[in-house]
């Protein structure tokens, strides 16, 4: 008897554990995300000293904001050394993190040497909070040929 009791009891609490669950909403999806530059290495120089003098233009800003990074061949960029380029981009839209070329002393806007591209449609399933990457590569010949590496971090917001 005391089975039967236990059975209805717990059928009870099963019962109301259910819609309970139920109604817990899923995490909020992402309208927009952040766009950080997470990684940029080199691949290949083809430059005499060895390394290029580089600027990432982002949303009409030069990063970093006074000056350049020189990127040696063979070598890891970080987002600290480009003064943590940044932006934001709907889950519809689009932005370039354009990667320049500039000639020292006179650092100004330099030569785009490719652009890569972050995707809203990355960031649209992403729960607030929730990351992503995107990854392409930037090479050509402008002077001499280059390849370049470059990673960017998506944050649902």
């Amino acid at each position: 008897m005391r089975s039967h009791k236990l059975i209805v009891s717990l059928g009870l609490v099963a019962g109301l554990a259910v819609p309970a669950a139920l109604a817990a909403s899923p995490a909020a999806a992402a309208s927009q995300c952040r766009v950080e530059l997470y990684d940029i290495d080199n691949l290949n120089i083809a430059e005499r000293d060895g390394k290029d003098e580089l600027r990432f233009l982002v949303g009409g800003n030069l990063f970093p904001n006074n000056g350049y990074y020189n990127m040696y061949n063979g070598g890891d960029g970080d987002p600290g050394d480009f003064g943590y380029p940044s932006t934001v981009v709907t889950s519809t839209g689009t932005v370039s993190f354009n990667l320049r070329e500039v000639q020292p002393p006179a650092v100004g806007m330099g030569d785009s040497l490719g652009s890569v591209v972050a995707h809203g449609s990355v960031c649209a399933p992403l729960a607030v909070g929730a990351v992503d990457y995107e990854e392409d590569y930037i090479d050509g010949t402008h002077e001499t040929f280059y390849s370049y590496r470059v990673k960017l971090k998506l944050t649902g917001l």
